[in-house]
Formats: C-alpha cells, sequence, structure tokens
C-alpha cells in the first residue's frame, strides 16, 4: 500500500509539473504571438501589401529549409535527454548536448549555404517574384543560429523546466520586434531610391522586406547569447549530476548520433510534410493565378493578406497548443521510459482537453469579432478580404491546434512515423483540393484557406485513429468538446452583445473589442466553472490554481 500511495503521489506531482511548465511556455508563446502581431502592424504598415507579400514568401521558403535543417532538433533533443534523465544517466544527457552541437553546425551550416546561393533560384523559379531574393538572403544565416538554439532549448526542456526557453522566446521577440521596424523602415527608404535610379517600383518593397527579416536574425541571435549564458551557469550542476551518475554504460558518441538521427529524421519528414504546405500553396496560387492572368503585385498583395494577416492572428491561439505540445513531449517521454500507462493517458486526455478549451472559444471570439479586431489592428487598409478570411477560417484554430498536440503525443510514445505517413496522405488530399479549387471553382486566395483547413482535419482525424489504435485510447467527448462549445457560442453572444452596445453608445471600436474581450472572459469563466467543465483538482494543479478555487468559492462557483 505504501508503494502504491508514493506511485500516486508521483503521478499526481509529474502531472502537476508538466502543467506548471505548458503553462510557463504557453504564457511565453501568448506574450511572443502578441509581440509579433503588435510589431507586424507597424511593419505591414511599412512594407504595404507587396512588401508583405514578398517577406511572407520569403519566409515560407525560410521555414521549410529551417524544418529541414534544425526545427525539429529541440523536439529530438529533449525526447533523447528526457530519457537519460529519468533513468539517471546524467553524464549520458551530457553527451547528448555535444552531439546535437556538432549536428547542429552540420544542418544548420548547409541549411545557411543552401539559401544563400540559392535565393535566386527559389525566388525566380518557385515563387515567380523575383524581388524575394533580398529577403531570403538575409534570412540565410538566421538559420545557422537557430540550429544552436534549438539544442540549447530542447536540453532544457529535456531536463524539465521550460523556464529558460519561455525566457528566451520573449526575449528573442523584442529584440526581433524593434530591430524589424528600425531595419524595414531605414531600408524602405533607401529602396525609394533605387526605385527612382532603376526606373522601378518594387525596391522599396523589396529592401524593406529585407530589413523586417534582419530583425529575426538579431533576435536568435540575442536569445543564443542569453542561453549560452544559463547554461554557461549551469556547468557545477552537471558536474554535480556527474559525480551522482552510477551509469554503467556510457554511451559512445557515434551510438548516440545514430540515436540522434534516427529520431531527427521522422520528426524532420514529418515536420516538412505537415508545414510545406504554406510553401506549396504559395507555389501553386502564385503560378496558377499568374496562368489565369492575374499581375504580379495583385498576387503579392493577396498572398500578403493571407499570409501576413490571418495566418498572423489564428496562430496567436494556436502558439498554445505548440507551447503545451513541446512540454508534452519529454514528459510523455519519461513516462513511457518509466513504464507508466497511467501517467501517459492522463496527460494525454489533459493536453487534449486544455488544448480545446483554449482553441474553441478563440475560433468563436475570431468569429464573431472579425470586423472589428481587423479594422482595429490594421486601421491603414482596405479589410474586406481579411474579415471574410477570419469568419470563414477561424476554425483553423481548434483544427491546428488540435492536429499540433496530437502530433505531440504520437512523437511522445516513439510513434515517429505515424505523424510523417499522416502528414503526407493529407498532404495530398490537400494538394488535389486546392487546384480544383483554384483551377475549376476559381476560388481564389479562398481556395488556399479552406483546402488548408481540409488538411488540419484530416491530420485530426489521422492521428486520433493512430492514437486509439496505439493506446486503446479514447478521449473524453463531454468534457473536452460539448461543454467548451456550448460556453463559447453563450461567450460569443455575449461579447458581440457587450460590442455593440459599446459602438452604439461611445463610437470607439478601440474600447468596443476591449470592452466585448473582458466580458468574453468573464462569461466564458463562469460557464466553465459552473458546467464542471474544469474542476477544483485540476484548477488547484494550474500555476495560481488556488487563487482562482478562492476566488470562485467566494462566488458559489464551485
Amino acid at each position: 500500500m505504501e508503494n502504491n500511495r508514493i506511485r500516486r503521489t508521483s503521478t499526481k506531482r509529474g502531472t502537476s509539473n508538466f502543467l506548471v511548465q505548458g503553462t510557463i511556455l504557453a504564457v511565453a508563446g501568448i506574450i511572443v504571438r502578441i509581440i509579433g502581431m503588435f510589431y507586424r502592424i507597424p511593419l505591414a504598415g511599412i512594407l504595404g501589401n507587396e512588401g508583405n507579400g514578398y517577406y511572407s514568401s520569403a519566409f515560407s521558403i525560410y521555414s521549410i529549409l529551417l524544418i529541414v535543417s534544425s526545427y525539429s532538433l529541440p523536439t529530438a533533443v529533449s525526447k533523447m535527454v528526457a530519457m537519460r534523465v529519468a533513468r539517471k544517466e546524467y553524464v549520458n544527457s551530457f553527451r547528448v548536448l555535444k552531439v546535437s552541437l556538432f549536428y547542429g553546425t552540420v544542418v544548420g551550416g548547409t541549411g545557411a549555404a543552401v539559401l544563400w546561393f540559392g535565393a535566386d533560384v527559389f525566388a525566380n523559379q518557385f515563387l515567380k517574384m523575383p524581388y524575394t531574393s533580398y529577403a531570403l538572403k538575409t534570412l540565410a544565416p538566421t538559420i545557422w543560429i537557430i540550429a544552436y538554439l534549438g539544442v540549447f532549448r530542447g536540453y532544457f526542456q529535456g531536463l524539465g523546466t521550460m523556464l529558460p526557453t519561455a525566457i528566451s522566446q520573449v526575449f528573442e521577440q523584442i529584440v526581433n520586434a524593434v530591430i524589424s521596424i528600425y531595419a524595414a523602415a531605414k531600408l524602405f527608404e533607401a529602396g525609394l531610391k533605387s526605385n527612382v535610379i532603376y526606373g522601378s517600383s518594387q525596391y522599396s518593397y523589396a529592401f524593406g522586406a529585407a530589413g523586417g527579416t534582419i530583425g529575426t536574425g538579431a533576435g536568435a541571435l540575442a536569445a543564443l547569447i542569453f542561453l549560452g549564458f544559463i547554461l554557461f551557469n549551469y556547468r557545477p550542476v552537471m558536474k554535480k549530476q556527474a559525480r551522482r551518475d552510477r551509469t554503467r554504460h556510457w554511451e559512445t558518441y557515434q551510438e548516440l548520433s545514430r540515436v540522434l538521427v534516427l529520431t531527427v529524421f521522422p520528426i524532420v519528414l514529418s515536420s516538412v510534410a505537415y508545414n510545406v504546405s504554406l510553401i506549396i500553396d504559395n507555389s501553386i496560387y502564385g503560378n496558377g493565378m499568374a496562368s489565369l492572368g492575374m499581375g504580379a503585385s495583385e498576387i503579392a498583395s493577396n498572398w500578403g493578406i493571407y499570409s501576413g494577416k490571418y495566418r498572423l492572428l489564428f496562430n496567436i491561439p494556436v502558439a498554445i497548443a505548440n507551447s503545451l505540445a513541446s512540454a508534452l513531449i519529454p514528459s510523455l517521454s519519461q513516462a513511457v521510459a518509466e513504464r507508466n500507462r497511467g501517467q501517459i493517458l492522463r496527460k494525454i486526455s489533459m493536453v487534449i482537453r486544455f488544448s480545446m478549451i483554449i482553441s474553441i472559444p478563440a475560433t468563436v471570439g475570431l468569429t464573431v469579432l472579425a470586423e472589428p479586431i481587423c479594422n482595429l489592428l490594421f486601421r491603414r487598409t482596405d479589410n474586406t478580404s481579411l474579415i471574410n478570411m477570419m469568419i470563414y477560417g477561424s476554425v483553423a484554430v481548434v483544427l491546428f491546434s488540435l492536429s499540433t498536440v496530437t502530433n505531440a503525443v504520437l512523437q511522445g510514445i516513439n510513434r515517429m512515423k505515424t505523424p510523417l505517413k499522416n502528414a503526407v496522405i493529407s498532404l495530398i488530399l490537400h494538394i488535389g483540393i486546392l487546384c480544383v479549387m483554384l483551377f475549376v471553382f476559381k476560388m481564389g486566395i479562398y481556395g488556399v484557406l479552406y483546402s488548408n483547413i481540409l488538411f488540419a482535419l484530416t491530420m485530426c482525424i489521422l492521428n486520433g485513429l493512430a492514437i486509439g489504435r496505439f493506446l486503446n485510447y479514447r478521449q473524453e467527448v463531454k468534457k473536452t468538446f460539448i461543454l467548451p462549445a456550448l460556453a463559447s457560442g453563450v461567450m460569443g453572444a455575449a461579447a458581440y452583445g457587450a460590442y455593440f452596445l459599446v459602438h452604439f453608445v461611445l463610437k470607439s471600436n478601440v474600447l468596443g473589442v476591449l470592452v466585448s474581450i473582458v466580458v468574453a472572459a468573464g462569461v466564458y469563466g463562469i460557464l466553465l466553472l459552473k458546467l464542471r467543465c474544469v474542476d477544483e483538482k485540476e484548477l488547484v494543479t494550474l500555476p495560481g490554481g488556488a487563487k482562482i478555487v478562492n476566488i470562485a468559492r467566494k462566488f458559489h462557483l464551485l
């Protein structure tokens, strides 16, 4: 009985710690997205829709090379380190760090070289946007920097702490925001002079977009220096752990290199298949619309609205799912190493449910408040297309959140190939549907929007079936989907009513949006408690949960 009690206590602590670490990363993710949204607003104003199109197109190419070279490193490193820490193999976990840094040097340098020397080919042949090459070359060194950054973040995540990653992400984004706006403005002015000299109107947009990408590299470098300082100060702890290590078998660097490659490879392929849809969409849309007679300027403008504004908004709540997924992978890997089936199932259930509790109301909020939010954030432009995209496409928040966390579940239980297979199937269907929507139904940029939603839906279905098959697991439905959807519906009506009333009386869009958000948060939180969607035990495990429980009791909500 004593052993069972200790095991239950350990499990409870493990679940609580996972939620705490996930919350830390989620809060940092929200802050990062908010900073990103607010600096992209003046940046979009500087660049215009055309410059924003060049900027977004450059990032689509950069993102794929980043995924191939180093994007998977935090996941792979955290997974390998977590499994060895769970077995108290501290020396082996430190050797994982060394091997990963060498791997990052090779693949990061290769990715940077490919982007630098292939910038003109990507811009001219693939995107049909020649002026994108300036931004592509500016982004090239960032790939190398982020390879090292990913290793450091993965190492700390594997140790069970998300704080260094969280702080570095916020620091990175602040530097990114400041440098991006300043450099974009300065280079846009320089581009205006080049327009006069060369008799063109595009150099200002191209140089401005390149200036915006300078901030990305500067932010990554600042975060790398910060994490390097943290790791340097962590050395005494490493040495102390090494002295306590009683591992009989120290893994060689060759063995660890092989394990790292075998871990990275399926993650890379599934990430590429999962994320390559944006760059494929960019290419198909650009070439397809050009063949249908649309001008390059209009293509860049439409893509700038879709990629630079619509995706920017719906990715803010999706960032929470990404954060929960990042915290889940090392946590699940430890549970798998300890062969604790009960803890595995509890963590899966909790991460899926909490992602839905956040993403469902976010979808409803972005739908009912699409017009006031878009007009508030992007005041200088005609937002008709963006508003329609948000109304018809905000369901992507739920689907991409769910597909993200289910990907993490499969990776955490060592089913690395399954997300790859599911992503490839979804991608093939996505491309076929996109081509039909573009060339048969002539839906334009909305074809890209709807085909992406169907891509995420297919991923959710395939991942859900795989998790059920491997773990004999079925997600609880009532508290995960039905009650959050019910509470979100009431919340949406209250939010819209509050906005309409404030805007009608005070004629203020800003106050209307702020009041509606406060009302929405209050109504949704109350309904979650009254409908017993979240209970007292779950609240206590959250950071600051005890205070929330006390307040809820005072108002008779629990």
